[in-house]
């Protein structure tokens, strides 16, 4: 019963980050609410988190605190109507089946890479004058 709830409030919270994803789409919300909208949704689909999962408790603590933070903050920066408008297509979305976005996953993995990539390099160069 009780993983029942969880799984309904995890449902509810992928419908407001991919609320919101429509949110910094939409040209009615000023830029730098788009920008923080953007900001909270890579946070939210990205692999990589501020604390790594694996660490017990507090792993999961930065996803239940950061991302519902961001969603509160971004709605506070938009217009209600907004919002709502976003919230029925996310719905009516997410009822139809999961939605992809393969670009953003593309750019997603890349920025991964890069860092990974950039951070090697300047690692060996470390290494090297020792």
């Amino acid at each position: 019963m009780a993983f029942e709830k969880w799984k309904a409030k995890a449902r509810k919270l992928k419908q407001e980050v991919y609320a919101l994803y429509l949110v910094s789409k939409d040209r009615r919300v000023p830029w730098y609410a788009r920008v923080v909208a953007v900001a909270v949704v890579a946070y939210a689909f990205s692999p990589i988190d501020l604390i790594p999962d694996p660490i017990p408790v507090l792993g999961y603590l930065d996803d239940l605190i950061l991302i519902p933070l961001g969603i509160a903050l971004v709605i506070k920066l938009i217009p209600a109507e907004v919002m709502q408008d976003c919230r029925e297509k996310a719905a009516l979305t997410m009822q139809a089946g999961k939605p992809k976005n393969w670009v953003a996953g593309g750019i997603i993995i890349l920025i991964w890479v890069s860092l990974f990539a950039f951070t090697c390099y300047y690692l060996s160069g470390i290494v090297g004058n020792l």
